[in-house]
């Protein structure tokens, strides 16, 4: 059997570099000014560096030119291909038919994917996009299994890719507009404001004009509800949740599809997408080498698969609670975290080690230690870990020693032979550079309860167990 790519998102060039060392065997990246990646990280030299690094480690990397272009934009398209053929990608991602034509004329030698904006949702849309010369195809967000099934059978001579880890946009496959209102900044040119993950309180009009907050509090929380009615619908009334935190009315949970992705790689999905081209180093190597090890293990003894074991690698990040998104066909409101906006988690993002100094390594802080704490180095090619408690802090440049420390500027603390309980050897072999560490998180109270709610929501998703409106 064929495998299934994963595909890693690289933000960054340490981004891109952490996910290969975690197991990706491909990466997709984007430079700021003709791509979906205004916060790209990616100067010119760092592509060319990227590139010539996931080649040298045998892997594939992936560029994007998937905004839909206005005039403005399509001036600027004879240099960025031109920079484009220089740089010899595997792939280019495209969302504009203009753009894909343009590419089709001038850059015939590149392979053209079409991007998940072009929302792609069956198999003609698929042939229409192969006669034209697509060498692969990313599906919707809104496709379910049961269309993602007969859309791999109608279309079994192209590449299929799908989104299976990551935040999901209650819009369109990002073809908001809410953004634009809101922030003046456009989602179709990567510029999204996530309008849609902002608080927002409820007010009433009094009838001389004047505006009140509607304060929702422990004395009148309960004593009664905000209803919607929608004009068409008369009689169906639509509760609008709002407490002391705030209301949340369009943030949309986290996208899982661990749970099913036996199914996906039982139909021969070509290549699966991992989404969070803004999120840290450690987000895309934890979500690689999760994935990694289940495809891998599928692989090798489909009948004995099972999902839990890779689960508690991704609660371990921090999230807004997970859903299936469409997989398993319409949505309902435990899809919606309305709740908070945040993330939450119970681990934390440690830091990483950025170089090795001889025996000494050196690791960049990316959250506070205090003395007496463990943290855990995530160890490559598998699911173990590598604990080290540590009870004093080296500076890694002045060499001043603290009882504990916090992230900011690039702190980084360097680690000693002598605090490992291996010979430095192992270790540094065990640890090479870019290898992520995370700490526990501690929820407690009130955080502590919602999170294992949205955690009981996703398992009761999982099992297929009907759910009551909230």
């Amino acid at each position: 059997m064929k495998k299934a790519e994963l595909l890693l998102p690289a933000g960054s060039l340490v981004k891109l570099k952490t996910a290969i060392l975690y197991g990706a065997d491909a990466v997709y990246a984007g430079t700021p000014d003709m791509s979906l990646r205004t916060q790209s990280k990616f100067t010119l030299e760092d592509l060319k560096e990227g590139i010539e690094f996931v080649h040298n480690h045998g892997k594939k990397i992936y560029l994007t030119l998937n905004l839909y272009i206005h005039n403005e934009e399509a001036e600027k398209l004879p240099q960025f291909v031109q920079t484009l053929r220089e740089l010899q990608p595997d792939g280019v991602l495209v969302a504009d038919p203009g753009v894909f034509y343009y590419l089709q004329q001038h850059a015939p030698e590149l392979k053209r994917f079409v991007s998940t904006q072009a929302n792609i949702c069956s198999g003609q849309t698929v042939k229409f996009w192969q006669s034209m010369g697509a060498s692969l195809c990313v599906l919707g967000r809104e496709v379910t299994f049961a269309e993602m099934e007969q859309i791999r059978n109608q279309c079994p001579d192209i590449l299929l890719e799908c989104f299976i880890h990551g935040a999901m946009c209650m819009s369109y496959s990002g073809r908001c507009l809410i953004s634009n209102f809101m922030a003046d900044r456009s989602a179709n040119k990567g510029k999204c404001a996530h309008c849609c993950r902002w608080h927002y309180k409820m007010h009433l009009r009094l009838k001389d004009g004047t505006i009140k907050e509607v304060e929702i509090n422990q004395d009148n929380a309960k004593a009664f509800e905000f209803l919607l009615e929608e004009e068409f619908r008369p009689g169906e009334y639509y509760e609008i949740v709002e407490d002391e935190h705030g209301g949340y009315l369009l943030n949309s949970k986290d996208m899982c599809l661990m749970p099913r992705l036996n199914d996906i790689l039982r139909i021969g999905m070509d290549s699966l997408k991992v989404e969070g081209r803004n999120k840290t180093e450690y987000y895309a190597g934890t979500v690689a080498r999760a994935y990694r090890q289940a495809i891998d293990d599928y692989y090798a003894n489909p009948s004995a698969w099972n999902y839990s074991k890779y689960m508690e690698e991704l609660y371990a990040l921090q999230n807004r609670g997970y859903c299936l998104g469409f997989h398993d066909g319409k949505l309902t409101n435990i899809s919606q975290n309305y709740e908070y906006t945040r993330t939450m988690g119970e681990w934390l993002f440690a830091g990483s080690i950025v170089e090795w100094q001889g025996d000494d390594a050196i690791f960049e802080i990316r959250n506070y230690i205090n003395s007496g704490e463990t943290i855990e180095f995530l160890l490559p090619n598998t699911l173990e870990n590598l604990r080290l408690t540590l009870h004093e802090f080296e500076d890694a440049d002045s060499g001043e020693i603290t009882p504990k420390v916090s992230a900011g500027q690039g702190k980084k603390i360097r680690l000693r032979p002598q605090v490992w309980d291996r010979p430095i050897n192992e270790i540094k072999k065990l640890l090479p550079q870019y290898v992520i560490a995370r700490k526990k998180e501690g929820l407690k109270g009130e955080n502590a309860e919602m999170y294992a709610r949205k955690k009981a929501e996703f398992n009761q998703l999982i099992d297929g167990c009907p759910l009551e409106d909230n």
